[in-house]
């Protein structure tokens, strides 16, 4: 919980100063991180819409804070978006798949929005001339690392104390849907890569509850 946590506190707090209103487009919306943030989000009044890769994820993004769910695997990420928003635009993305959505991430902000990548997923992002960013509607973006959030123990204690109080009051669930062997670590991989998981996988050593 702790990393991802962590991971969603800063992407939250720290980021972008978000007010009642806004809209996202969370990447992954039904993976660790993903069902932390969108339950955060909805805490802060923001529209979440999530992507994931099937129906049954959907219905988990749901119920953790997705207001609007994508399915990928069938939609058109950006065509969907402008849709949901009115032919706006989405404040903030979350892209943590890098390569694979990243022009549709691009696509999916209103001007002078913002453009967080996270993760790489798929692949890391080709190179691009910056002057994309202008002609899709003068965008920021930023690559955050967690490290760089938690360097000053003071602000990793604000963070973490916002984090566990969210926990502790059951305003946000911490899910963890898959639990391997230690020597099934390979499996756990492989699941991960196929995108057959959702929510936080952990390992679980002899004597583990």
């Amino acid at each position: 919980m702790t990393m991802r946590g962590l991971t969603a506190s800063y992407l939250m707090r720290r980021i972008h100063p978000f007010k009642a209103g806004d809209a996202i487009l969370l990447h992954a919306a039904a993976g660790g991180v993903g069902l932390i943030v969108s339950q955060w989000a909805r805490l802060l009044g923001l529209t979440v819409i999530g992507t994931v890769s099937s129906d049954a994820k959907a219905e988990i993004a749901r119920a953790h804070g997705c207001e609007h769910v994508i399915n990928y695997s069938h939609e058109d990420v950006a065509k969907r978006v402008r849709e949901l928003t009115g032919g706006a635009g989405v404040n903030v993305v979350f892209d943590s798949v890098g390569k694979d959505t990243f022009e549709a991430s691009l696509d999916s902000l209103r001007r002078r929005g913002l453009m967080v990548c996270v993760g790489t997923a798929s692949g890391p992002i080709p190179p691009f001339n910056p002057q994309l960013l202008a002609m899709k509607g003068s965008l920021f973006l930023t690559r955050p690392a967690l490290a760089d959030f938690i360097a000053d123990p003071a602000e990793k204690d604000q963070l973490a104390n916002e984090l566990f109080g969210h926990v502790a009051a059951g305003r946000i669930r911490i899910e963890i849907n898959q639990r391997y062997a230690l020597q099934d670590a390979a499996q756990a991989h492989r699941d991960l890569e196929s995108r057959k998981t959702t929510g936080s996988s952990i390992f679980v050593v002899d004597g583990d509850a």
